[in-house]
């Protein structure tokens, strides 16, 4: 056992978890073998995808956006076999369509409108952002900041959160985007 995280679970449970908590533990176990009966255990990991994707362009892929496509695409698969070896072809197909669009006209808003929206949410999230903008922006909308931050795609999550935690510099940042919003 070398996950730290199932040692901590097992510390709890063995040495500090009461009725109540075992119960509740025994009720998600049960859930989580449902799911895995269901659709298999798919658990990825969009900070691995996206360092491992940028650590891939930065080795040098040079054949343009659809050799990227198709990099992209072969590792989801491989880290979806490796995750979830049980997933029929079909199922592994139907993850990477959800995942990672094939042609740029499945993307759900315009790439311009997309990125306008994450320069203002970061600009928010910074505290950049004037007072009179995120008003104007409250009035139009509502709670604009939680209805953007739902509206991005998960590869657009994962890099904005890298940078507001400062995993990342703003270079890096521009660069991740600009590549995602190709994808």
């Amino acid at each position: 056992m070398t996950d730290p995280r199932l040692v901590q679970a097992l510390d709890y449970i063995l040495n500090h978890s009461d009725e109540a908590s075992i119960e509740a533990l025994a009720e998600a176990v049960v859930r989580r073998r449902r799911d895995f009966a269901s659709f298999g255990a798919v658990t990825i990991d969009p900070q691995r995808m996206t360092k491992a994707i940028t650590e891939q362009l930065t080795a040098g892929i040079g054949d343009g956006i659809e050799s990227l496509k198709k990099t992209v695409r072969d590792m989801a698969v491989r880290i979806i076999r490796e995750q979830a070896p049980e997933l029929s072809n079909a199922q592994v197909d139907e993850l990477c369509r959800a995942w990672i669009p094939e042609k740029k006209s499945e993307q759900t808003m315009p790439r311009d409108l997309l990125l306008s929206m994450i320069g203002q949410f970061v600009s928010f999230s910074c505290g950049n952002m004037k007072d009179s903008v995120d008003k104007s922006l409250r009035d139009e909308m509502g709670a604009w900041p939680e209805r953007y931050w739902n509206a991005f795609p998960p590869v657009i999550r994962g890099i904005i959160t890298d940078f507001l935690k400062d995993r990342i510099t703003e270079t890096e940042f521009n660069s991740r985007i600009g590549i995602a919003l190709e994808l």
